[in-house]
């Protein structure tokens, strides 16, 4: 940090070889570090009850809806500028603190309200608690600025490693010495305190803070964009937990919130990482229209053509996969994981688009298509809340397409490409993973009683062969496209 101006890399080292270790390393060790939280999530969930993940869940609408204020727009805003200074680093560290303090006391202040919402007075003290998380975040953000602008994401990768093998360990500890659904709330922030001590070592971020907020307006204003989206995001991403948790008893939300879990895996523990290395690469080339729409409509092949035969196989096997990975107590969540899987592919696709505007200095976008997605989702979950969580799964299928449809619309031209275009690159995975569902369900209608996991083995050899099978036939060049971006 001796520098006075801070500036990308560039000499030596490609765009596209940046992007691609970047790729390697934020995602690869993604999935390592998941690969870790999920023997420890999957073994925690078969210990602890649906009422626990039910208790834990009223407590997610409050840190979420804090969390998204909690000054990672401002850490965008950094990465998105072409030059730094010494002293906005140390702006931004002052603003991320003052920002997190204030959130912490704003949990405390609420945590009451809370609980009397839900009429579960454990709520109060859990969220108490929880505000303890806010210490830690100034020390993840403003590292995680300053090596995202370096697209230097090798360090980045190590920390989270470390960070998710000490969290799953915290989780599975808890889980085993009984301590319920405060095993919930400790290894989150295992992982947070984690992070924070392994980021600041790791960028060398460790700076004085600097509380004159003078000539820090561009940066607030990027930031407070940023924040607006997020918090559309928000109100549509925990409408359903907000408005289930009032009618729900903590038992039935925590099927319904396991079971989102369950089918949110790929859109939330995968995609993300890669938006990351998305944002980061998209502002280095968003004076090139061409170059952006491009890699935005190659991003949206290669990245549906894993997540489709993910959800459609999740749909078709989730009998056995629910009583193999969460065991039998959870056989409520059977039907609900079913719907959900079907409105995934939906998702996944709609949080494609707010790296590429956002990093074209568009971050509007974004809050627009937030905004409408709030309203659409919030008023079918209201309308659907009366059947259950059946009904909440029924309305992510009737909602989301609506509300993918209106971001299409708006965000298309900005990034430069059509909807044409983009249905082309979703249709070869699109049309091998319907079959492959279709293939699913006829050898599952045909087979005998089996245990749970071995009746799951059948049906996902059963469709893995036909998927590869239909690609390999009807769209050698995207298998080829998808081996050609793994060998380099």
């Amino acid at each position: 940090m001796d520098a006075t101006t801070h500036q990308p890399n560039q000499p030596t080292e490609s765009l596209a070889k940046q992007v691609r270790n970047a790729v390697i390393w934020r995602s690869g060790s993604q999935i390592l570090a998941q690969l870790v939280q999920w023997a420890a999530t999957f073994l925690v969930i078969r210990i602890l009850s649906p009422h626990d993940y039910g208790l834990y869940a009223m407590t997610s609408v409050v840190l979420v809806f804090l969390n998204m204020l909690n000054g990672y727009g401002l850490a965008s805003g950094l990465v998105q500028r072409q030059a730094i200074t010494r002293h906005e680093v140390r702006q931004l560290f002052g603003m991320l603190i003052a920002l997190n303090l204030t959130l912490a006391l704003v949990q405390l202040a609420l945590a009451p309200v809370a609980a009397s919402y839900y009429r579960q007075p454990e709520v109060a003290t859990l969220l108490r608690v929880q505000s303890l998380l806010y210490i830690a975040t100034p020390f993840i953000a403003l590292p995680y600025a300053l090596l995202s602008r370096e697209m230097d994401f090798r360090r980045q990768a190590k920390v989270n490693m470390i960070a998710s093998m000490v969290s799953a360990s915290t989780a599975l500890g808890g889980a085993l010495a009984g301590l319920g659904v405060w095993t919930l709330v400790f290894a989150p922030m295992a992982l947070f305190f984690t992070r924070a001590i392994g980021m600041t070592i790791a960028a060398r971020a460790l700076v004085w803070p600097s509380f004159d907020f003078r000539g820090a307006g561009g940066l607030a204003r990027f930031g407070g964009v940023m924040a607006a989206s997020q918090l559309f995001w928000f109100l549509q991403s925990q409408a359903d937990v907000f408005i289930a948790g009032r009618h729900f008893t903590p038992h039935m939300l925590g099927i319904y919130t396991t079971s989102l879990f369950l089918t949110q895996i790929f859109v939330s523990k995968f995609v993300p990482p890669l938006n990351e290395v998305a944002f980061s690469a998209y502002a280095r080339i968003q004076h090139d229209a061409d170059a952006t729409a491009a890699a935005f409509l190659k991003a949206v092949r290669i990245i549906m053509l894993v997540a489709l035969p993910f959800y459609f196989g999740l749909a078709t096997t989730a009998e056995p996969l629910v009583l193999t990975m969460l065991g039998d107590k959870w056989a409520e969540a059977i039907p609900v994981v079913r719907l959900l899987a079907c409105a995934m592919p939906f998702m996944t696709l709609q949080v494609l688009f707010s790296p590429a505007c956002d990093a074209l200095g568009r971050p509007g976008i974004g809050v627009r298509n937030g905004a409408t997605g709030a309203l659409i989702l919030a008023t079918a979950f209201l309308i659907a809340v009366r059947w259950d969580a059946i009904g909440l799964g029924w309305a992510w299928i009737g909602a989301y397409p609506i509300y993918l449809g209106f971001t299409c619309w708006r965000s298309l031209p900005v990034i430069g490409a059509s909807f044409p275009r983009m249905a082309a690159a979703i249709a070869p995975p699109l049309a091998a993973a319907s079959a492959m569902a279709a293939g699913v369900l006829l050898v599952d209608a045909q087979l005998p009683p089996l245990a749970p996991l071995f009746h799951l083995a059948v049906l996902v050899a059963v469709g893995a062969g036909i998927y590869g099978a239909t690609l390999l036939t009807f769209a050698r060049g995207t298998i080829m496209e998808l081996v050609a971006l793994i060998r380099h």
